[in-house]
């Protein structure tokens, strides 16, 4: 007979939505905030103090997963606890191991990269024309993963073991396609939206030729992609925050404007 109910599933769920980074720290990461989330749901499933103390300082062990895709890991994680009680102790720790990994990958591309890319994008351009609207449409996004991400626990302690067999093969494919997808979409945005040129020119007895054709003709776009490409690399950086980019962004917008080196498009 199930221990765990609907509600208590629900309020795993929450649990790991409202904390999963908040006891983030350099020695387990979301160890804690894991076990915070769990421990209701292990509360019942061991009745024993010593069991239930066991079970709960096994999740303290490292865990570092995307909070979106890690709600899969979280639903297992109580179907293997509830089934075989003390003996999942190794099988649920070598499954968070082995599904941490290629669940991120596809957590990080589509929650941090895809979605924000593709709506953030057509929100901020329509609303360089006057128009809020698709703000509200990246809003609602995010509102119904919000719902979906308390079903993927669900799913996740529906099928339980399942989860290793059969969706570890199929992730990196997962993750490959959704990162192709988002790649074209950053290339667009790039073309689209960062217009950056220079008005600098050069003369030749009457003939006045400006150099943007001429670095349009080698790379259209060029200095939108270069400004782009020195954002990412500063951003790999180990001590380079975004905070010092954009004060650096508007310093050379600055001096460059100031010059006649380049101008907004």
């Amino acid at each position: 007979m199930s221990k765990l109910t609907k509600k208590d599933i629900r309020q795993v769920a929450l649990r790991w939505q409202l904390m999963n980074c908040n006891t983030l720290n350099f020695e387990n990461l979301q160890a804690g905030s894991f076990a915070f989330s769990v421990a209701p749901a292990l509360r019942k499933i061991y009745e024993d103090d010593d069991q239930y103390e066991a079970a709960l300082a096994s999740h303290y062990l490292y865990y570092n997963c995307n909070p979106w895709a890690g709600n899969l890991i979280i639903g297992a994680t109580l179907a293997l606890e509830e089934n075989q009680g003390n003996q999942a102790r190794e099988t649920v720790k070598d499954m968070k191991t082995s599904l941490m990994g290629p669940l991120s990958g596809v957590g990080d591309t589509i929650a941090w990269v895809l979605l924000p890319t593709i709506f953030g994008s057509i929100a901020g351009y329509t609303a360089k024309d006057g128009n809020p609207s698709m703000s509200f449409l990246w809003l609602a996004v995010y509102i119904i993963w919000f719902f979906l991400r308390l079903k993927i626990v669900d799913f996740g302690y529906q099928k339980g073991t399942e989860i290793i067999g059969k969706l570890g093969s199929q992730l990196s494919a997962v993750t490959e396609s959704a990162s192709v997808l988002g790649l074209v979409v950053v290339g667009a945005l790039i073309s689209s939206v960062v217009k950056v040129e220079t008005p600098l020119s050069f003369k030749t007895g009457e003939v006045v030729q400006k150099i943007q054709p001429l670095l349009d003709g080698v790379l259209p776009s060029m200095i939108p992609v270069l400004l782009t490409f020195m954002s990412y690399r500063l951003l790999t950086k180990k001590n380079f925050s975004m905070t010092k980019l954009i004060l650096l962004f508007i310093a050379i917008a600055m001096v460059t404007a100031f010059f006649g080196l380049l101008k907004a498009a």
